[in-house]
């Protein structure tokens, strides 16, 4: 597993709709204006592997859950490899929208055995704080403005949410209410992120 220098890798992840995009973004501002510097990401990547998955999921196109999970490890590679270490290494703290998680949730929920979408992600460099933003499928679905095929969409953000809240049990990913109000959320992530830092740190005395 790789390690990082001198940066803090973020990570908030969840169902659709939860609202991770919105939360990352006001993070990285809120960590910058606190003097951290910091930058935001997501998966997929901008990267080559990442574009096409970007050009699947907009066409509706259905990939088999286990190239899915094989896709998504291979942009996850390049994305570490060519942004996300090198970004840390340099100073800058990351915030990502999605991770590995992610995975593990909705090729979890289709089927694939989460022990092997670990084993495939094994290279994953381990985040500081990891946070699932918790939103129920059905207000997630209105947040997104509903979609075709609507029971077999939520039949899978059910299943995929049993396993979020499973990461949460076992203590590897920080449970946050998304279902309140926007400021009320983007306080308590980063209250949970600066509080992280300071343990991770010995000289953060001003945050």
């Amino acid at each position: 597993m790789a390690s990082r220098e001198n940066g803090f890798f973020i990570v908030l992840d969840g169902l659709d709709g939860c609202g991770k995009t919105v939360q990352s973004k006001i993070l990285r501002r809120k960590l910058s204006k606190l003097g951290v510097p910091s930058k935001y990401t997501a998966e997929p990547s901008t990267g080559v592997v990442g574009a096409y998955l970007k050009r699947m999921l907009s066409s509706g196109k259905k990939l088999p859950p286990v190239l899915e999970v094989l896709l998504f490890a291979a942009d996850r590679f390049d994305h570490l490899k060519t942004y996300v270490e090198v970004e840390l290494n340099k100073g800058y703290s990351i915030v990502c929208d999605r991770y590995v998680y992610a995975s593990l949730a909705y090729q979890g929920a289709q089927g694939v055995e989460l022990k092997w979408i670990r084993e495939v992600n094994n290279f994953a460099l381990k985040p500081n704080v990891s946070i699932y933003l918790d939103v129920d499928p059905e207000t997630g679905l209105r947040r997104r403005g509903g979609r075709r095929s609507i029971f077999e969409y939520l039949e899978l953000e059910r299943k995929a949410r049993e396993i979020y809240l499973q990461l949460v049990n076992e203590g590897e990913m920080i449970y946050v209410d998304s279902m309140e109000e926007l400021s009320q959320v983007s306080q308590k992530i980063f209250d949970i992120t600066v509080n992280e830092i300071k343990k991770t740190r010995e000289n953060v005395g001003a945050l």
